[in-house]
């Protein structure tokens, strides 16, 4: 089963002037992602929006990007929902695509209980071939997927991953502890990389690699190879562009990051609104202070 990498992007997902979806720009934007060090990339995860994105619209997408890097980077397709029926009518159209494996959030809002989830994400693994990996994100879906639940679902052949975005390294030693030396744990956090690969993790599934993507394999090969002090000098330099990437709700400032240093992806899919004047400063004032405008 094809491993996934050390460097995942989440993709954000280009639009156009009237919000449609720029599927020509989207397949640009992979091609440029992997061209600047990411093994993969994420489509249609948070990052891409996609909530407000249709079934047809994230097929679409799935598509374009597999025709862009197959074979050259892995394609993963955000196709968790809420609705168990719901993400294995998604999760089966994308396998029928040709991606490379399947990312599934924890569902959001209905708050199902541990064996809730256990059942829904064994439901999703067992409908398809592909190599699947959790997210768990409990800031956004305010429930916690729990190490012993991480690690039964281990015993499914194709759960293979976890991104782990709960901002606990305690926990994160935990799922280290229960699961396969072969599991694969990405952090879900920029600024957490390093900690959470020092605890077992192999890498991260990355915002900040959308502007900064050699730097960011820079750093985690550094730590990779035992040169824990060159990969610690690469985050704290950094440092100041992870925490501004989240200085209001992802994917705003990625996204205006990404058209001030002239790739255009365009606006934001109601109810995500523009930067305020203070933020994009603050982020146009990040890139250049690292060298990324001229």
């Amino acid at each position: 089963m094809r491993k996934f990498g050390n460097l995942i992007t989440a993709m954000v997902t280009p639009f156009k002037d009237d919000l449609s979806v720029d599927y020509d720009q989207a397949a640009q934007l992979a091609t440029r992602l992997v061209e600047s060090g990411s093994d993969g990339v994420v489509v249609c995860g948070t990052t891409g929006e996609s909530p407000t994105l249709s079934f047809e619209e994230k097929v679409g997408l799935y598509q374009a990007v597999t025709e862009a890097i197959g074979g050259k980077a892995v394609v993963i397709a955000g196709t968790g929902s809420y609705d168990t029926a719901g993400s294995i009518k998604l999760t089966q159209a994308a396998e029928k695509v040709g991606v490379d494996g399947i990312m599934l959030v924890v569902p959001y809002y209905n708050k199902p209980p541990q064996e809730g989830l256990y059942q829904h994400f064994k439901a999703i693994a067992e409908s398809t071939e592909l190599p699947v990996m959790l997210y768990n994100v409990p800031g956004r879906t305010s429930q916690n997927l729990l190490p012993d639940t991480i690690a039964r679902l281990t015993e499914l052949d194709n759960v293979v991953a976890v991104k782990e975005a709960s901002g606990n390294m305690e926990q994160v030693a935990e799922i280290r502890r229960k699961t396969p030396e072969s599991f694969a744990i990405y952090s879900g956090d920029d600024s957490l990389t390093l900690p959470v690969m020092s605890v077992g993790g192999i890498g991260v599934v990355s915002v900040a690699s959308h502007v900064v993507g050699r730097r960011m394999k820079e750093m985690i090969k550094s730590f990779l190879s035992g040169d824990v002090q060159e990969a610690t000098r690469i985050h704290l330099e950094l440092l100041p562009l992870f925490k501004v990437m989240f200085i209001t709700t992802n994917p705003i400032p990625v996204k205006a990051a990404l058209n001030l240093s002239g790739f255009d992806v365009g606006g934001y899919r109601p109810p995500l609104v523009e930067p305020t004047n203070e933020q994009r400063d603050a982020i146009r004032d990040c890139l250049r202070e690292l060298g990324l405008l001229d």
